[in-house]
């Protein structure tokens, strides 16, 4: 039995479109009709990657500016946290213990030198600019430790002694200052007790030893 087919001409011109087929002109028509769209798109993608790019910046800054500069305390009429910049890296004089806190002693260099020198055991005082920084933290119990071992916990606080002759005559060319660490805030404060005279008194107990308790350890 013969079946016959619909037949076409193949042409430059002219499309044949079978049933339940897109023709290629349909598509490009239907895309054609996009671009509007697309470029919508394209724009709410910007301005969503600027958004969290501004949200990210903004939190930066604020956290930043959150973060206490521990530097700029300063006690009124007195020492300035700034003027021992550095302290931490200051080489240890001294090391101690009360009850309540474990001490570490740091001095700067120009009080290294001085310890070095001799200063104060050979009758001589520290220079002018020496500067001191006591490092206090509450104590805990270290629990690896196969023995029974103190080691620094929670820091209490910074008590700072600078000498300067010119501008603390009236005691004897040293200044006192305490700062307070806060731990909740992670911020310090000046002690409300921190004057110019904070630590005078008890240091003049060693006044033949330019008022300065620690001798400097050998090592």
């Amino acid at each position: 039995m013969n079946r016959s087919y619909p037949s076409f001409e193949a042409s430059t011109d002219t499309f044949v479109q079978w049933p339940g087929f897109t023709t290629i002109d349909s598509i490009c028509s239907e895309e054609v009709g996009t671009p509007n769209l697309t470029n919508e798109v394209t724009t709410m993608k910007t301005k969503n990657k600027l958004s969290i790019a501004t949200v990210a910046v903004v939190l930066s800054a604020v956290g930043a500016w959150s973060a206490q500069d521990k530097y700029s305390l300063q006690l009124p009429n007195g020492l300035a946290f700034s003027e021992f910049r550095g302290y931490e890296n200051w080489q240890v004089v001294s090391v101690s213990q009360t009850p309540e806190l474990l001490k570490v002693e740091v001095a700067n260099p120009t009080m290294i030198d001085a310890y070095r020198a001799g200063i104060p055991g050979n009758g001589k005082p520290f220079p002018d600019g020496s500067k001191i920084a006591k490092i206090e933290w509450r104590p805990k119990k270290m629990a690896e430790s196969p023995f029974a071992v103190n080691v620094p916990d929670t820091l209490q606080d910074v008590f700072l002694i600078e000498k300067d002759s010119k501008r603390f005559p009236d005691t004897k060319e040293w200044a006192y200052a305490v700062f307070d660490y806060q731990p909740a805030s992670d911020t310090f404060k000046p002690d409300p007790t921190g004057t110019v005279n904070c630590g005078f008194a008890c240091h003049t107990v060693v006044k033949d030893k330019d008022y300065i308790f620690h001798s400097y350890q050998k090592r």
